[in-house]
């Protein structure tokens, strides 16, 4: 799946970064707005900061990435990322991001993972802003990668993406569906969620994302009554944040712990299967997005230093 998803229900202009997006004005005022200059333009901010993000999901955000980098601390090399690609913006400074990428070690089934956060000011008057964290497994394991992506652009609308995206074709291997999704109840979680009255399926437009979520994968749409942003920020902080601490820790204690002998020619299959996914969040997200919303050089530099991670 994508560094950041980028919904296709958010409309895309061009050339103006500052009109990328256009949807529901949010208001500024459940976000904080750090570091300011007469500009707009915010300092180098850090990617564990989350800095336009409500408590809560900040909160939720920390401990995720603190949770992965503790339970993986032998098996993760620092981030080596350049320090304008782990912090960028455009000119105006009307969108920013960071990201942080950290290999895994020869001998680990870790091949990396990766966070990153977007905030993005609308033509509106509104904001934009996406919290995402995943990791990708290597050819040590078969096992599914893990993705978690909080998709926020007004207050009261919120596209929640949690996954643990399969690594082989499902019907052609039943007893991996029956390990990872059948036998672990992992749909009780999206099952949980559209209890309630605010949570309804999101359907993305683009069929390949479609494709390769998994059977138990939780992609929903939050959204409350006008006026309601308290709503949003509950809904997060009682339900949401359980659910994902939950299937994170699933992940790192059957999926990276777990041990599963990938043998020839499974590795072969499961090294181009890999690569096609990981050359698709390249050309069809960040190289169509990235430019759009920062600029062809800011993006031509953001996607070389993550050629490095997704090409090798």
């Amino acid at each position: 799946m994508a560094v950041i998803f980028f919904p296709p229900s958010l409309s895309i202009s061009h050339p103006s970064p500052s009109s990328l997006y256009s949807r529901s004005r949010s208001s500024s005022a459940s976000m904080n707005h750090p570091h300011r200059n007469n500009k707009g333009a915010a300092s180098r901010m850090s990617f564990m900061e989350f800095p336009y993000v409500s408590g809560p999901r900040r909160e939720l955000m920390v401990e995720l990435v603190s949770t992965l980098e503790t339970r993986l601390a032998t098996h993760l090399l620092p981030c080596d990322l350049p320090p304008d690609v782990q912090y960028y913006q455009n000119q105006t400074g009307t969108a920013q991001a960071t990201l942080h990428v950290r290999s895994g070690i020869q001998s680990s089934p870790i091949d990396f993972i990766l966070g990153s956060w977007l905030h993005c000011q609308l033509p509106s008057g509104g904001e934009l802003n996406i919290t995402s964290l995943s990791a990708y497994l290597n050819l040590l394991t078969d096992a599914p990668n893990f993705l978690f992506e909080l998709i926020q652009s007004s207050p009261t609308s919120v596209v929640l993406i949690l996954d643990l995206p399969p690594r082989k074709d499902l019907v052609l291997h039943p007893d991996y569906l029956k390990t990872f999704y059948e036998d672990t109840q992992l749909d009780r979680h999206r099952q949980l969620l559209e209890k309630l009255p605010e949570v309804k399926p999101y359907t993305s437009s683009s069929l390949y994302i479609r494709s390769v979520v998994s059977p138990t994968g939780i992609l929903v749409s939050i959204e409350a009554q006008a006026g309601e942003t308290e709503r949003v920020v509950e809904i997060v902080r009682d339900h949401v944040s359980p659910i994902a601490r939950e299937v994170l820790g699933f992940w790192l204690d059957v999926c990276v712990s777990g041990e599963r002998e990938v043998k020839e020619p499974e590795r072969a299959y499961l090294a181009r299967r890999d690569q096609v996914s990981k050359n698709k969040t390249i050309e069809a997200d960040l190289g169509s997005s990235l430019p759009r919303l920062f600029g062809q050089e800011v993006a031509d530099r953001v996607i070389k230093a993550l050629e490095k991670f997704y090409n090798r």
